[in-house]
């Protein structure tokens, strides 16, 4: 339980300030009963008044006010002090009781005080509960309020976007078909032109082909006049410097003459043929040192290297 605090008052002073009269006039009958048989005199004795109990001490007769001693016997003086002790028991009751009383006020008015406190605490946790719950509904509905608005504005804009993309896309569609049918009519012009180009560079191959054979024969029955030309051209040197003998007569020998393109004579190698005609050409030939060569470069080509049968004349 916890202390209790109290404040001196009245209901306090006065009772304490009686006891303590009390006590002082019990003391002092005490000690006078102890010498009342040695008395020879009466003897001074200090006369207290019960009948006004919150006098003070000092306010209580001087020792120059003094009343004539009563003798008293000792029966009455242990009654008197029995009422005494009986009376300041019941006051001590009383006291206790009140200042029970007064701890119990006091304890009941301290678990009011804590009751009022704790009810004031419940109300405003109440009201704080109340105050936040109705804050929470207004922002829920405030934010379902946002939640319809945004959404309805979002189906709005979806709806718009929705109208301008099928614009769009019916924008493109008739743009594609256009490009479609532009394109396909560039492709077949194109292929129009192909063939017809087509058809101009077969013909013109063809005509340039047919003048490329065309050349191609004319040169090569030229190189070929000038290959039979200059062979002969050959064997008649050949047979200018050639060594005969009756014994060579309708015998032949086939031979392989490398020249530069001045006409020297690099080598000159026999094959079948007789062995007699064989010598004496290949004798013939690198004594002439210098046969007849075209200064055609293409028909110098074919005869750099120039393969021929000899026959002797006579």
């Amino acid at each position: 339980m916890p202390k209790l605090h109290f404040k001196w008052s009245r209901e306090i002073t006065v009772p304490l300030g009686l006891s303590l009269a009390l006590h002082v006039v019990l003391v002092t009958v005490l000690l006078a009963g102890l010498n009342f048989s040695s008395l020879t005199k009466p003897k001074q004795v200090l006369q207290v008044s019960l009948n006004n109990p919150e006098a003070p001490l000092d306010e209580m007769p001087q020792d120059s006010e003094v009343v004539e001693a009563v003798t008293f016997d000792q029966a009455q003086v242990d009654a008197q002090i029995a009422a005494i002790q009986q009376a300041e028991a019941e006051r001590k009751a009383a006291e206790e009781r009140r200042i029970r009383e007064l701890e119990r006020r006091a304890e009941e008015a301290k678990r009011q005080r804590e009751a009022e406190q704790r009810k004031q605490r419940e109300l405003a946790a109440q009201q704080e509960a109340e105050r936040k719950r109705l804050a929470q509904e207004q922002a829920a509905a405030k934010a379902e309020r946002e939640r319809i608005e945004r959404e309805k504005r979002e189906a709005e804009a979806a709806a718009k976007a929705a109208e301008e993309k099928r614009k769009r896309e019916e924008e493109a569609a008739r743009k594609a078909a256009e490009e479609r049918e532009r394109l396909e009519r560039e492709r077949q012009q194109r292929e129009r032109e192909a063939r017809e180009k087509a058809e101009r560079e077969r013909q013109l191959q063809e005509r340039l082909a047919q003048e490329a054979a065309a050349r191609r024969t004319a040169r090569m029955q030229q190189i070929q006049s000038e290959l039979d030309r200059y062979t002969v051209l050959i064997q008649q040197t050949i047979q200018r410097n050639f060594n005969r003998d009756e014994s060579m007569r309708g015998k032949q020998c086939e031979l392989t003459i490398s020249l530069s393109p001045s006409g020297f004579v690099k080598s000159v190698t026999t094959g079948s043929g007789d062995t007699a005609v064989c010598n004496a050409a290949q004798t013939a030939v690198l004594r002439a040192g210098t046969l007849p060569v075209s200064e055609d470069r293409e028909v110098y080509e074919q005869m750099s290297v120039i393969k021929l049968t000899f026959a002797p004349e006579f």
